[in-house]
């Protein structure tokens, strides 16, 4: 009866974690009591709970997890990626492409008419466009890359947060199991856990004799061991003068910079995204508006203003090394005086228009990529490139969701609990209950009989 009524409430905790996440299905061992003997006879002495086990398969968990930690990746790459190819759509608003061309057809509808008044507003409301657009468009590559920051921030406490549990769960198991009872839900739990840190970054699980496992990452930076759980800080690097994550090992007090090496899970993804495609595209954008800005100016300067002066730049000079397309501006005096604007070279010349005619040529001059790429060229080629990785990481997302799902679907079907079959087992154990306290009932009615010849 102690065995059947062990059973039944094993089954009754089976149905009420049915859809709590990471549970895995339990079961009553039951082993032969030890018989009696006498004589030449064993008699049995019916059976015994021996433990309540989970029905678990850690190879099984340790391939989710892992892929679980993939996926996470891959969705990071994804998401900024499409952030990042939102900003240069150019099939639902004005884009950057369209603003560098508008600037070029201006010096073309100048070099058509150079004495127009209304042709050199055109050149310089374009010239103010474009390089509006410019600083649009490297803000909001910023905009992605401190949002990366900001996620960096908040995981981070997650992250802790998570190894505190994972530290305190390690204390119990090895507590409980020094007993020689099995720590059936703290071990699912655990592993739980683990499965969610997996899927932030990437880690190594091992476990020792006693039930604890030690979680390490990158660099062999050890996040737990025992009961003793390692912090995660994400904070701004001096040296590398963007926001990384540190970590403070379990057990020590030197400090390890992890962010430039972790390779895998969600921080990893978004990591590699910021440091590297973010920042070849910024690249690739100060590039291109260097280059506009310096053969503008490099043509601007050989010209005359419409008095029939020396010009001067178009652009305000800029430092290659520094942010252009974010400093991107017009020359004060091209801003405050339309008559600055040179269209020819030759001040006895009104209608020279050499100056505006090479300027307008810039855009189909093959000066990039060591003279084998146009503007339109360089510029679609970077632009081309984003849409590629971003369908690359979509499509990878979505065939590793599919590994997940499967293997998510294997392990339900191995530790999930099924209601019908938790009901049939409910039944099984309540008929042995009946059948045990009837044997019992007649155990009892048998002894009273016997009682009963006595006192006869």
């Amino acid at each position: 009866m102690m065995n059947s009524q062990t059973a039944l409430q094993t089954v009754s905790h089976n149905i009420a974690n049915r859809t709590t996440e990471g549970y895995s299905r339990q079961r009553v061992d039951l082993q032969a009591a030890a018989p009696v003997t006498e004589g030449r006879l064993q008699i049995g002495m019916g059976a015994r709970a021996a433990q309540v086990t989970r029905t678990n398969n850690p190879f099984l968990e340790k391939q989710l997890q892992r892929e679980s930690s993939h996926k996470s990746y891959l969705d990071g790459q994804a998401e900024l990626l499409s952030r990042v190819e939102q900003v240069f759509n150019e099939q639902s608003v004005k884009g950057l492409n369209q603003y560098i061309s508008d600037f070029f057809n201006a010096f073309r509808e100048l070099a058509n008419t150079p004495e127009s008044m209304t042709a050199r507003a055109l050149v310089r409301e374009s010239a103010e466009l474009m390089a509006q657009d410019f600083g649009r468009v490297m803000k909001q590559l910023e905009d992605i890359q401190q949002d990366v920051d900001f996620q960096l921030m908040g995981r981070s406490e997650e992250i802790n947060r998570i190894l505190e549990e994972i530290a305190s769960l390690n204390q119990k198991i090895v507590e409980i199991e020094m007993r020689q009872i099995a720590a059936n839900d703290q071990k699912d739990r655990r592993d739980l856990l683990v499965k969610k840190l997996g899927e932030l970054l990437d880690i190594r699980v091992a476990e020792g004799d006693r039930g604890a496992i030690t979680i390490m990452t990158s660099g062999n930076g050890i996040l737990v061991s025992g009961n003793e759980a390692g912090r995660v800080e994400a904070r701004l690097s001096p040296q590398q003068g963007k926001m990384t994550l540190f970590l403070t090992p379990a057990g020590s007090q030197t400090e390890l910079e992890i962010g430039s090496r972790i390779q895998g899970g969600l921080l990893g993804g978004i990591l590699h995204i910021r440091d590297q495609v973010l920042e070849e595209m910024k690249q690739s954008i100060n590039l291109l508006a260097f280059t506009i800005v310096d053969q503008v100016n490099e043509a601007h300067l050989q010209g005359v203003t419409r008095r029939g002066e020396p010009a001067s730049f178009f652009f305000e000079p800029v430092d290659p090394t520094a942010p252009v397309a974010k400093n991107m501006k017009l020359h004060s005096l091209i801003k405050n005086d339309l008559n600055q604007i040179a269209a020819g070279v030759d001040p006895k010349a009104p209608g020279d228009a050499s100056v505006a005619h090479v300027i307008s040529q810039i855009q189909t001059r093959q000066i990039f990529d060591q003279g084998t790429a146009t503007v339109d060229d360089f510029y679609n080629s970077q632009v081309g490139r984003i849409g590629i990785l971003t369908q690359r990481a979509l499509k990878a997302s979505q065939s590793q969701g599919e590994v997940v799902q499967q293997l998510t679907k294997l392990r339900e079907s191995i530790s999930g609990v099924n209601l019908d079959e938790e009901a049939t087992k409910m039944i099984e154990f309540q008929k042995a209950f009946d059948a045990s306290a009837r044997l019992i009932r007649t155990a009892d009615e048998m002894l009273e009989t016997v009682l009963n010849l006595k006192r006869l």
